[in-house]
C-alpha cells in the first residue's frame, strides 16, 4: 500500500472540487483519528443526532439541517421555520429553554413542506417540550422521530403525611381523631401519582335543652360535614350527607383544629323566665366549618321576649310549650346540608318539640307527648361504625311520654314532674348530640347540655 504525506489537498482551480476515490471505492478512517468540520456538510446524514447550538434563540429564525436549538419564549411567542427545499435525512431539533411553551407557544413553520403529512404549521404548547424532526419525502415531509415533555412526565408517587390528634390506620389510610383543640400538621402534600386528597368529618357541639313552665324544647344537634373521595377504594360506609369533594393539595403547614363545645341546658330555677338552651359551638378544620346546634326553646316570660322558638343552627332546636316553632337547621347553609330543622311544640299538654338531627328533622310535639329528637347519622370513617349528631328530645309536662333523644348522642327530654323518668339527658360527649328539654316548674333537674363535637381526618398514606 502506497502512502502520500501532505499538509493540504486543494483543487487545481480556485474554488474547485476535490474528489476522494471513485464510485465503489472504500475510504477507511482509522480509530483515533479526529475529523473537524469547520464548513457546511451535505449528503452525510446525521444518524438521528444534531449539533446543539449554544446561542439561545429568542425570536423568529430559519433552522439549518443538522442543528438543534434552545428556544426561549419567556419574552413572547415566536416561530422556527424549517429548512426550505429539504433533502431526505435532513434533521432539526428544538427544546423549551425556559419551560414556557404553554404560556408563550413556539410555532414550527413548515416553510413549504408537509409536517407529518399535513400542510400546516405545528404549535408546541407543552412546557419543557423537546422535539426532533427528520425530513422523509415530499408526501409526509418532516416526521417527528422523538420528543420529550420533561415538565409533564409522571412523577414518582408521593402520599400525604401528617401528625396530630389520636392516630390510627385502616388499610392504606391514616386517621387522625380530635376530641378537643389541637393542631393537624401536614408534612408532605402528596401528588396525583400517589395521593394529595384529604377527607374529613367535622361535627360541631350540640345545642342545650330548653326549659319553660311547661314543655321545653330539645337542643339541636351539632352540624355534621363529611367528605369521601370516590377513588379511595375500598370505600368505607360514609354518611348519606357526605360530599365527594375532598380537600386537595393543602400546603404543608399546621392547621389549628377547633372542636366545638356543647351548649348549656337551662336550669330549673328560671321557671317561665327561662332563656333558650345555649347553642353549641362551631368545629373547624381548614376551610370546613360545622355550625353549633341551636338551643331548645325557652320561656315566654323571659325579659328578652318570647323565646319559645328553638334557635337556628347546624340543626335547629325544638320549640317550647304551646306555639313554639322549631329552629331552622343547616344554618348557615352548606351543601350537602349539615343538619335539619327542629320540631314545633304541641298545643295540648304543653309539650316541647324535638331538636333536629343530622339525619332527620326533630318531631313535632303531639298532644300530651314530647317530640322525639331527629336521627343522627352514621359513618365508618375510622374503620369502625360510629354515630353522631342526634337531636335532643322535647319535654312532656303532661302524663304522656317524653321525647326520646335521636340516635347519635341525642339526650332524652324530661318527663312530667310527678312521673319518672323526670330528668333530661345530655347530648353524647364528642358526638355532637342535642340536650333534652325540661319543665322548669319542678322537674327536678336541669335541661340536658349539648354534647361536644369531634374532628376526624383521613388520607391515603401508602
Amino acid at each position: 500500500m502506497s502512502e502520500v504525506k501532505v499538509n493540504k489537498i486543494s483543487p487545481r482551480t480556485n474554488c474547485g472540487t476535490v474528489q476522494l476515490g471513485d464510485s465503489g471505492d472504500t475510504i477507511t478512517i482509522p480509530a483515533g483519528v479526529t475529523i473537524t468540520n469547520s464548513g457546511t456538510q451535505t449528503g452525510f446524514g446525521r444518524n438521528g443526532t444534531v449539533n446543539w447550538q449554544t446561542s439561545i434563540k429568542t425570536a423568529t429564525f430559519t433552522a439549518t439541517s443538522g442543528e438543534g436549538y434552545f428556544c426561549d419564549t419567556n419574552s413572547g411567542a415566536f416561530q422556527v421555520n424549517l429548512p426550505s427545499s429539504p433533502s431526505a435525512g435532513d434533521i432539526v431539533s428544538v427544546a423549551d429553554y425556559s419551560t414556557t411553551f404553554q404560556t408563550n407557544n413556539l410555532t414550527i413553520g413548515r416553510n413549504g413542506s408537509n409536517i407529518q403529512g399535513n400542510a400546516a404549521d405545528v404549535v408546541l404548547t407543552n412546557n419543557g417540550l423537546a422535539i426532533t424532526l427528520v425530513y422523509a419525502d415530499s408526501t409526509k415531509g418532516w416526521i417527528t422521530v422523538n420528543d420529550g415533555d420533561v415538565a409533564n412526565k409522571d412523577p414518582a408517587p408521593e402520599f400525604v403525611s401528617g401528625s396530630g390528634g389520636t392516630e390510627s390506620t385502616s388499610g392504606d389510610f391514616k386517621i387522625h381523631s380530635f376530641t378537643g383543640p389541637g393542631t393537624f400538621t401536614i408534612t408532605k402534600t402528596g401528588n396525583p401519582a400517589g395521593s394529595s386528597k384529604i377527607d374529613y368529618m367535622v361535627v360541631a357541639g350540640g345545642g342545650g335543652g330548653g326549659g319553660e313552665d311547661g314543655g321545653g324544647g330539645g337542643g339541636g344537634a351539632g352540624g355534621y360535614r363529611e367528605s369521601q373521595r370516590p377513588d379511595a377504594a375500598p370505600l368505607y360506609t360514609a354518611s348519606p350527607l357526605k360530599t365527594t369533594t375532598s380537600l386537595e393539595n393543602l400546603p404543608a403547614t399546621g392547621y389549628p383544629i377547633t372542636v366545638g363545645g356543647g351548649g348549656t341546658g337551662v336550669p330549673t330555677s328560671f321557671d317561665s323566665n327561662a332563656p333558650r338552651g345555649g347553642s353549641g359551638s362551631n368545629s373547624v378544620f381548614s376551610t370546613i366549618t360545622s355550625a353549633g346546634g341551636g338551643g331548645g326553646g325557652g320561656g315566654s316570660g323571659n325579659p328578652a321576649g318570647n323565646l319559645r322558638a328553638g334557635a337556628a343552627g347546624g340543626s335547629g332546636g325544638g320549640g317550647s310549650r304551646s306555639g313554639g316553632a322549631g329552629g331552622a337547621g343547616n344554618t348557615p347553609p352548606v351543601s350537602p346540608a349539615q343538619g335539619s330543622n327542629g320540631g314545633a311544640a304541641g298545643g295540648a299538654g304543653n309539650c316541647g318539640g324535638g331538636g333536629g338531627g343530622a339525619g332527620g328533622v326533630g318531631a313535632d310535639a303531639g298532644p300530651n307527648r314530647g317530640g322525639n329528637g331527629g336521627n343522627g347519622t352514621a359513618t365508618s370513617i375510622t374503620g369502625s361504625p360510629l354515630q353522631f349528631s342526634g337531636g335532643g328530645g322535647g319535654n312532656s309536662e303532661s302524663a304522656g311520654p317524653r321525647g326520646t333523644g335521636g340516635p347519635g348522642g341525642g339526650g332524652g327530654g324530661a318527663g312530667n314532674p310527678s312521673h319518672t323518668p323526670n330528668t333530661a339527658g345530655s347530648g353524647g360527649t364528642n358526638q355532637g348530640g342535642g340536650g333534652g328539654g325540661i319543665d322548669t316548674n319542678g322537674s327536678g333537674s336541669n335541661a340536658g347540655n349539648g354534647g361536644s363535637g369531634r374532628v376526624i381526618i383521613r388520607y391515603k398514606f401508602q
